[in-house]
C-alpha cells in the first residue's frame, strides 16, 4: 500500500498509507463523517460529503492526508 487517491466531486483526497497508522483522528473530527478506518487506515467512503472544512488534514498527527482544498 502507497498513497491511495479518491476523487469526489468537488474534492479530491490522498492517503499515504506507509503514514497512517490508523489513530481515528480523522474519523472523529470530520463533521460530514467522510471517513471510516478500514484494516486501520482511512478510507475516505463518503468523499462527495465533504464540506471542504479541512479539519481531517489538519488532525492527522502523522500527516497523512491530502486534501484538494486543503493547500
Amino acid at each position: 500500500m502507497g498513497i491511495e487517491e479518491w476523487k469526489g466531486q468537488e474534492a479530491t483526497i490522498k492517503v499515504d498509507y506507509h503514514k497512517c497508522v490508523g489513530r481515528g483522528e480523522c474519523v472523529d473530527v470530520c463533521p460530514s463523517s467522510v471517513y471510516e478506518l478500514n484494516d486501520n487506515k482511512a478510507v475516505p467512503v463518503n468523499i462527495n460529503g465533504c464540506i471542504q472544512c479541512c479539519s481531517c488534514v489538519a488532525s492527522c498527527p502523522e500527516h497523512a492526508i491530502e486534501h484538494s482544498a486543503c493547500l
